[in-house]
């Protein structure tokens, strides 16, 4: 009996044997080639000790019958600056890997960069191996890094942020009261998601043309180029007075500036000039019974407003270029005007009841600026009847109905407004580029007056070489 039973044993191990050779069925060819989605997978720069977005990609096998892998490996080992994940599997080597007839698996790649301590963008690069019935492929990955200095919830004294390298802030940097923060030409100031700079004493940030301040997120890839909403935003809070942003460039944050807040006593102060402030999702630059002068500005492409000026205050605005062409970055549509002027603000607190902060406006000056964008109306005046309301626009451009009335003189000079009048900016939604067009209707059709005062637009070019000045911030010098 047991005889029998060790034949019948024998008899199932070889047929099992036979049934598994033939289940495995892989292809034996040695010149067997994998496809690959990508010969290269980069990183774009990153910082350094930050680990990075993940990129992914596909192993394919082209052919009808099932391949085995032999072999998957980090070519760095796990001294690596690369991390995978294949198909699941964390680790710097895998082994026999089933891929069946065209089909595919994904291999995610994340990639973190030790600090050399140079202001220097550094290539890290390694591969990863594929082995294949005997034959070797292989997938290169590359990462460019930047070392940079860690402001993390910080509270600031008075001190300066140089050039040698730049600032990555989390959480938030807080400039003191009777602090000044001075920030040097070439500064560049990343943001982590969340983050922003708060000034309760004052900020000098004074770039020049060659070398402006960049104040951004910290997301580098291509994709979060223009991106809103990365991060909190500057403020400037009542009680901070003679700030200077000249040659600063603040982008893809939720308000990019504000200047005075509702809840402090007194009133912020700032000079902006030569700076641009982009792509934020609620407001670029946001001003609460404060006292601003500006010249040579773009502020450009929010979510709701790209200038509000609220519960009075006193503004000069001259060669400046508001344009609001919000749509890029969902289905939400912007009802809400480019400019708003207003002397009240009504709030909702926590229990549900209206409250409403009124100021004087002792002016609202805007010289030989363009106010335009992609909704029919993109300036709203609010006066609530009780407090000075004193605005001008003076030779302007501004997209309005054509109901706007503009006889009133101590309000309106030379003002074109509606469709026909479109400044033609070169390319508004897909470079965000506010130049002018050849044929744009802001051409030659500014006052002397402001182009006297400030000669040289935001690109370094003459406002006198030709027939007259260009309204906003940039003159069109034809060839």
């Amino acid at each position: 009996m047991v005889r029998y039973l060790l034949q019948i044993l024998a008899a199932s191990l070889v047929i099992l044997v036979l049934f598994s050779c033939e289940d495995e069925g892989y292809m034996s060819s040695t010149d067997a080639q994998l496809n690959f989605s990508v010969d290269t997978v980069t990183f774009d720069t990153i910082f350094t000790t930050i680990g990075s977005t993940t990129r992914r990609f596909t192993v394919q096998n082209p052919y009808d019958e099932d391949v085995l892998i032999s072999r998957i490996r980090l070519a760095g080992g796990d001294a690596s600056n690369f991390r995978l994940n294949i198909n699941g599997y964390m680790g710097s080597e895998l082994y026999e890997i089933a891929l069946p007839a065209k089909d595919s698996i994904f291999i995610f790649v994340e990639v973190t960069i030790d600090p050399n301590g140079q202001n220097l963008p550094m290539v890290v690069q390694d591969s990863i191996e594929f082995t294949t019935n005997t034959n070797f492929q292989s997938v290169m990955l590359e990462a460019y890094g930047q070392d940079f200095k860690l402001i993390k919830s910080e509270r600031i004294e008075t001190t300066t942020w140089t050039a040698e390298k730049p600032y990555l802030v989390y959480d938030y940097a807080y400039v003191d009261s009777l602090a000044t923060l001075t920030i040097e030409p070439g500064t560049k100031i990343y943001f982590h998601k969340d983050a922003g700079l708060y000034v309760r004493g004052n900020i000098i940030a004074d770039g020049t043309f060659d070398a402006p301040i960049i104040m951004r997120a910290d997301r580098l890839e291509p994709s979060y180029e223009n991106i809103p909403d990365q991060w909190n935003g500057v403020v400037l809070y009542s009680g901070s007075h003679d700030n200077l942003f000249n040659f600063v460039t603040i982008k893809n944050a939720n308000i990019g500036l504000q200047v005075g807040t509702i809840e402090n006593e007194g009133f912020a102060s700032l000079e902006l000039t030569n700076s641009r402030i982009e792509n934020m999702a609620y407001a670029g630059l946001f001003a609460m019974k404060s006292k601003i002068y500006a010249y040579n500005d773009v502020i450009a492409n929010c979510g709701y407003y790209a200038a509000a000026l609220l519960v009075g205050g006193a503004y000069e605005f001259y060669h400046t270029t508001i344009a609001n062409y919000w749509g890029n970055y969902g289905s939400a549509i912007r009802t809400t005007p480019s400019l708003v002027i207003s002397n009240v603000l009504i709030v909702q607190n926590s229990n549900g009841e209206q409250i409403s902060y009124n100021g004087d406006l002792a002016k609202a000056t805007f010289g030989n600026s363009i106010i335009y964008g992609n909704i029919g109306n993109e300036l709203e005046l609010g006066d609530n009847n009780e407090n000075t309301f004193n605005f001008l626009f003076d030779h302007c451009i501004i997209q309005a109905p054509d109901t706007l009335n503009t006889s009133n003189k101590n309000h309106y000079i030379n003002v074109m407004v509606g469709d026909k009048y479109d400044p033609e900016f070169i390319d508004p939604y897909g470079d965000f580029s506010y130049e002018l067009d050849t044929l744009s209707a802001a051409k030659d059709m500014g006052t002397t007056d402001y182009s006297e005062l400030f000669p040289i637009d935001l690109l370094n070019k003459s406002r006198t070489a030709d027939d007259g000045p260009d309204l906003g911030a940039y003159e069109r010098i034809e060839k």
